[in-house]
Protein backbone atom coordinates (compact mmCIF):
# COMPACT_ATOMS: atom_id res chain seq x y z
CA UNK A 1 0.00 0.00 0.00
CA UNK A 2 1.57 3.54 -1.03
CA UNK A 3 2.51 5.89 1.89
CA UNK A 4 0.03 8.64 2.15
CA UNK A 5 1.47 12.28 1.06
CA UNK A 6 1.26 14.71 3.90
CA UNK A 7 1.75 18.53 3.86
CA UNK A 8 2.61 20.10 6.77
CA UNK A 9 2.28 23.84 7.78
CA UNK A 10 3.82 25.82 10.01
CA UNK A 11 3.87 29.72 11.23
CA UNK A 12 7.05 31.38 12.87
CA UNK A 13 4.82 33.97 15.29
CA UNK A 14 7.01 34.47 18.52
CA UNK A 15 9.31 32.01 17.76
CA UNK A 16 13.02 32.12 16.94
CA UNK A 17 14.55 30.85 13.87
CA UNK A 18 16.31 27.89 15.12
CA UNK A 19 13.35 26.52 16.90
CA UNK A 20 11.69 26.14 13.28
CA UNK A 21 14.89 24.92 11.59
CA UNK A 22 14.30 22.28 13.96
CA UNK A 23 10.71 21.69 13.82
CA UNK A 24 10.54 21.35 10.19
CA UNK A 25 13.98 19.15 10.40
CA UNK A 26 12.27 16.67 12.90
CA UNK A 27 9.05 16.26 11.08
CA UNK A 28 11.44 15.00 7.72
CA UNK A 29 10.52 18.25 5.34
CA UNK A 30 12.44 18.13 2.51
CA UNK A 31 10.69 21.86 1.16
CA UNK A 32 9.52 24.91 2.50
CA UNK A 33 7.03 26.73 0.47
CA UNK A 34 7.01 30.63 1.39
CA UNK A 35 3.67 31.78 1.08
CA UNK A 36 4.01 35.69 2.63
CA UNK A 37 3.10 37.93 0.07
CA UNK A 38 6.15 39.95 1.45
CA UNK A 39 9.71 37.60 2.02
CA UNK A 40 11.08 40.59 4.32
CA UNK A 41 11.14 40.50 7.90
CA UNK A 42 11.84 41.85 11.12
CA UNK A 43 12.75 38.82 13.44
CA UNK A 44 15.94 37.25 12.45
CA UNK A 45 16.15 34.52 10.23
CA UNK A 46 13.07 34.86 8.85
CA UNK A 47 13.42 36.95 6.01
CA UNK A 48 13.93 35.63 2.32
CA UNK A 49 18.10 34.84 2.19
CA UNK A 50 18.47 34.34 5.55
CA UNK A 51 15.66 31.89 5.71
CA UNK A 52 16.72 30.03 2.57
CA UNK A 53 20.46 29.59 3.61
CA UNK A 54 19.48 28.42 7.18
CA UNK A 55 17.34 25.49 5.77
CA UNK A 56 20.27 24.87 3.22
CA UNK A 57 22.53 24.15 6.40
CA UNK A 58 19.87 21.08 7.02
CA UNK A 59 19.38 19.90 3.54
CA UNK A 60 15.91 21.41 3.27
CA UNK A 61 14.51 22.90 -0.19
CA UNK A 62 13.31 26.33 -0.52
CA UNK A 63 10.46 28.08 -2.64
CA UNK A 64 8.95 31.53 -2.59
CA UNK A 65 5.10 31.06 -3.71
CA UNK A 66 4.13 34.68 -3.84
CA UNK A 67 0.63 34.20 -4.96
CA UNK A 68 -0.21 32.27 -2.56
CA UNK A 69 0.27 35.85 -0.36
CA UNK A 70 -2.43 37.39 1.06
CA UNK A 71 -2.66 40.87 -0.14
CA UNK A 72 -1.84 44.05 2.02
CA UNK A 73 -5.67 44.38 3.06
CA UNK A 74 -6.00 41.06 3.92
CA UNK A 75 -2.91 41.63 6.40
CA UNK A 76 -4.08 45.09 7.78
CA UNK A 77 -7.67 42.52 8.36
CA UNK A 78 -6.07 40.06 10.25
CA UNK A 79 -3.25 42.34 12.27
CA UNK A 80 -7.02 44.00 13.39
CA UNK A 81 -8.41 40.74 14.15
CA UNK A 82 -10.94 40.87 11.50
CA UNK A 83 -10.56 37.43 10.47
CA UNK A 84 -13.82 36.68 8.43
CA UNK A 85 -12.84 39.77 6.42
CA UNK A 86 -9.46 38.38 5.70
CA UNK A 87 -11.14 35.28 4.12
CA UNK A 88 -13.18 36.92 2.35
CA UNK A 89 -10.29 39.39 0.78
CA UNK A 90 -8.44 35.93 0.63
CA UNK A 91 -10.90 33.93 -1.09
CA UNK A 92 -11.47 36.75 -4.16
CA UNK A 93 -7.64 36.58 -4.07
CA UNK A 94 -7.83 32.43 -4.68
CA UNK A 95 -9.36 33.21 -7.55
CA UNK A 96 -6.75 35.29 -9.36
CA UNK A 97 -4.26 33.98 -12.15
CA UNK A 98 -1.30 33.96 -10.09
CA UNK A 99 -2.89 32.43 -6.95
CA UNK A 100 -4.22 29.35 -9.12
CA UNK A 101 -0.85 29.16 -10.79
CA UNK A 102 1.01 28.62 -7.52
CA UNK A 103 -1.95 26.66 -6.37
CA UNK A 104 -1.18 24.14 -9.30
CA UNK A 105 2.44 24.24 -8.76
CA UNK A 106 1.94 23.29 -5.19
CA UNK A 107 -0.42 20.31 -5.54
CA UNK A 108 2.54 19.28 -8.20
CA UNK A 109 5.13 19.62 -5.45
CA UNK A 110 2.98 17.80 -2.72
CA UNK A 111 3.06 14.87 -4.69
CA UNK A 112 6.70 14.65 -6.30
CA UNK A 113 9.10 16.17 -3.71
CA UNK A 114 8.48 14.36 -0.70
CA UNK A 115 6.97 16.01 2.60
CA UNK A 116 6.63 19.83 1.81
CA UNK A 117 5.60 22.50 4.46
CA UNK A 118 4.00 25.67 3.89
CA UNK A 119 5.12 29.05 5.83
CA UNK A 120 3.90 32.17 6.81
CA UNK A 121 3.82 34.59 9.72
CA UNK A 122 1.03 33.57 11.88
CA UNK A 123 1.69 30.86 14.26
CA UNK A 124 -2.20 29.81 14.89
CA UNK A 125 -3.02 28.30 11.68
CA UNK A 126 -6.57 28.75 12.44
CA UNK A 127 -6.41 32.29 11.76
CA UNK A 128 -4.35 32.08 8.64
CA UNK A 129 -4.68 32.15 4.83
CA UNK A 130 -2.65 28.94 4.88
CA UNK A 131 -5.08 27.05 6.67
CA UNK A 132 -7.30 27.78 3.45
CA UNK A 133 -4.22 26.56 1.13
CA UNK A 134 -3.19 23.87 3.08
CA UNK A 135 -7.71 22.44 3.09
CA UNK A 136 -7.71 23.03 -0.78
CA UNK A 137 -4.64 20.76 -1.42
CA UNK A 138 -5.95 18.44 0.92
CA UNK A 139 -8.72 18.14 -0.83
CA UNK A 140 -7.64 18.49 -3.95
CA UNK A 141 -4.57 15.64 -3.82
CA UNK A 142 -6.33 13.33 -1.09
CA UNK A 143 -2.98 14.72 1.60
CA UNK A 144 -2.65 14.80 4.89
CA UNK A 145 -2.25 17.85 6.63
CA UNK A 146 -0.21 18.41 9.92
CA UNK A 147 0.13 21.71 11.40
CA UNK A 148 3.48 22.27 12.94
CA UNK A 149 4.28 24.48 16.38
CA UNK A 150 7.57 25.60 17.31
CA UNK A 151 8.51 25.64 20.73
CA UNK A 152 8.55 29.43 21.86
CA UNK A 153 12.40 29.55 23.29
Amino acid sequence: MAKSKKLFTIGYEQTPAKAVLDELEHAGVKLLVDVRAVVSSRRPGFSKNQLAAGLDERGISYLHLKGLGTPKNGREAARSGKYDVLHRIYSAHLKTSEAKEDLDQLASLVQKSGPVCILCFERDHSHCHRRWIAEIIRDREGVKVENLMAPQV
